[in-house]
């Protein structure tokens, strides 16, 4: 049996704080991109492929921890060095810096989205406004607040950002739940919006994995336990995982349940702009992401440091270093206006192999058992299922990505184009049952 050793250095987080903290590496702003995942692969499987990307998240958490104890070593960057060498370091060195890269862009992107309709409900501010410019919104919000901020050398001074984001997040879960009741009778019901499963399932994984990837966060969680077992971590992640899954489930049920086919990859992106609850909503959103950009940068930066300068960056290569990750992230953001692309994308590419492929591969390399051990066998499934969903997501959503109505208010909120599409969907009707009373009587 695998007999795993306690670390000899503690920390003095309790099994709550511990708890607390995997749980608001999940629930962050990954979250407001299920119920877009739900309309990518129909609602039942979509509910079915949450559960299955919680329960292997889960499972290759607690694989990394084995992984570590097993080589000695503390950090996902140690273990994948260990395990395959310089070349498996690079590559994970590329996809923990792409991770965090495509997350910044895509913040970006919903802070340009949500504050330019929140400071349209603003009195006397028009729709030529320079408020109401996402361009205008990014780079001001960039040089006044997440630039500044990601310029901090001590990552411990954004230690109140994590409890902010999540009490935010609750917020919204509420705004959104509050809106599946009030406002989802406003909007007309879509064809084929409750079929079991659609074709675009792959990409909805990818997105699911952005939601629910906090693996390079797991060892410093591990690490800061006062009694950091495998026991106690398991205990720990099987409890966070199924609350942050629960958390995740009802956010993409009521996202889903009230736009179906009209969910954009932003789900505030739905919502009316003269609606205030979905403002106030909204303005919780673009506060967390933009609170969330800095540890993102950070992580980039990180990454830059280890693989070019060795681990340590002078002050004025901090700077620019910085500077050049943002300026980078920010142009990106101002050309490409489509968030759920970006998702998809950062999904396949990114959240997959760093959930899916890598803690397997590592542990596989490493482990004692016999080949035919349930972990093994469960861990080649892991590894076989992140492959298959990283190549073809990847190749689906470039052939065929997927059209997005950003920026543009959506019909619903007009009532005469309402009407106009019910009496549409009314015509189709009696049509369908005109053919169909023909085909029978011809019959």
């Amino acid at each position: 049996a695998l007999v795993i050793k306690p670390r000899r250095k503690r920390g003095n987080s309790d099994l709550a704080s511990a708890g607390f903290n995997i749980i608001n590496s999940i629930i962050g702003s990954g979250i407001i991109g299920l119920p877009y995942s739900m309309k990518q692969a129909g609602f039942p499987l979509g509910v079915l492929l949450l559960f299955g990307v919680a329960y292997i998240t889960d499972y290759s958490i607690i694989l990394l921890i084995k992984g570590g104890n097993l080589s000695s070593t503390s950090t996902y960057q140690e273990l994948v060095k260990k395990t395959y060498g310089l070349i498996g370091y690079l590559i994970l060195s590329t996809l923990q810096f792409l991770y965090p890269f495509i997350a910044m862009i895509s913040y970006n992107i919903i802070t340009g989205d949500t504050l330019t309709k929140v400071f349209q409900r603003i009195p006397g501010v028009e729709p030529g406004n320079v408020l109401t410019d996402r361009h205008f919104i990014i780079l001001f919000t960039t040089i006044i607040f997440t630039l500044p901020i990601s310029l901090y050398h001590d990552i411990a001074k954004l230690g109140k950002v994590s409890l902010i984001s999540l009490i935010l997040t609750i917020v919204i879960l509420v705004v959104v739940m509050v809106r599946t009741v009030t406002f989802s009778p406003q909007v007309p019901k879509s064809e084929n919006a409750w079929i079991f499963a659609k074709s675009n399932a792959v990409q909805a994984i990818g997105v699911m994995s952005f939601a629910f990837i906090c693996h390079h966060n797991s060892f410093l969680i591990y690490g800061s336990l006062e009694e950091p077992t495998l026991n106690n971590w398991s205990r720990i992640t099987h409890v966070s995982v199924s609350l942050a899954v629960i958390i995740s489930v009802v956010f993409a049920a009521c996202g889903y349940m009230t736009f179906a086919e009209y969910t954009e990859g932003d789900i505030f992106e739905n919502y009316c702009r003269d609606d205030n609850l979905a403002t106030f909503g909204r303005f919780c959103y673009g506060v967390t992401v933009i609170l969330t950009f800095p540890l993102e940068c950070f992580v980039t930066r990180e990454v830059i440091a280890n693989v070019f300068f060795h681990g340590n960056l002078s002050t004025i290569f901090h700077i620019i270093v910085t500077v050049i990750i943002v300026a980078v992230a920010t142009a990106i953001s101002l050309v490409y206006d489509c968030l759920g692309i970006v998702l998809e994308l950062n999904g396949v590419l990114s959240a997959t192999p760093l959930v899916f492929i890598i803690p397997t591969a590592c542990y596989l390399r490493l482990s004692e058992e016999q080949w035919n051990h349930s972990d093994n066998i469960i861990s080649c499934l892991i590894l076989a299922v992140g492959a298959l969903v990283m190549t073809v997501g990847f190749v689906l959503t470039i052939l065929h990505p997927q059209e997005c109505s950003h920026g543009k208010e959506m019909f619903y909120c007009f009532p005469s184009n309402v009407s106009f599409h019910n009496r549409l969907s009314h015509q189709k009707l009696v049509v369908q049952l005109s053919l169909s009373s023909k085909f029978l009587s011809s019959s």
